[in-house]
């Protein structure tokens, strides 16, 4: 039995998180989006009224509910929480490695080109980091680390990932990624043996 296609605006969302991941906001047109999910430009505004903007938003609401739902997955799983979070920082290696060093973290490269005057795009952005920091603390928290200092530890834990995640992508190796996330977790880890008051 053929598959069912996706309804409109969940391909639009899948074209523009695409876009976003290989070539970001500004590279990518609307006539490529709309070829891409195979959908008419009537149908994009009927779906988002605010155009390309909106749609990005959603697209990176969306990529930020997925990898919060992939976190919360982790925290459930067996074994402990540091266990989750090696796992979680190397899965974004393995899924870069795997398209060929051409996907890299929507979040990122939106925040990299976006402008001042990208008011809806910036708030998109800085609320997903917000969860991503907020999610990650209470994985620190269940892992033994001072509730006090898991949000600064969290914090720490974005920011060295996205950056390795860039420098991964523009090598094409994912050596300093691999650096980055064993001397994270060695940072966790002591800090989980000797809690920081």
């Amino acid at each position: 039995m053929p598959q069912e296609p996706a309804p409109t605006r969940e391909r639009l969302i899948a074209a523009m998180t695409d876009a976003l991941q290989r070539r970001g906001l500004h590279g990518v047109g609307l006539a490529e989006l709309l070829q891409v999910a195979q959908a008419p430009k009537g149908v994009l505004y009927h779906h988002f009224p605010g155009g390309k903007t909106e749609l990005a938003v959603a697209a990176i609401d969306a990529v930020v509910a997925h990898i919060d739902a992939s976190l919360q997955r982790l925290q459930q799983r067996p074994g402990t929480a540091l266990d989750a979070l090696r796992q979680w920082l190397t899965q974004a290696g393995q899924h870069l490695q795997r398209s060929g060093f051409e996907r890299g973290c929507p979040l990122a490269t939106v925040a990299l080109e976006s402008t001042p005057q990208d008011e809806a795009i910036r708030a998109a952005v800085a609320r997903g980091f917000a969860l991503l920091r907020e999610r990650l603390a209470q994985v620190l928290v269940q892992a033994g680390v001072n509730a006090a200092r898991a949000p600064g530890l969290a914090a720490l834990v974005v920011s060295a990932y996205e950056g390795a995640l860039m420098q991964a992508r523009v090598a094409g190796d994912t050596q300093a990624l691999r650096a980055t996330v064993e001397t994270l977790l060695a940072v966790v880890a002591q800090d989980i043996e000797s809690p920081k008051p």
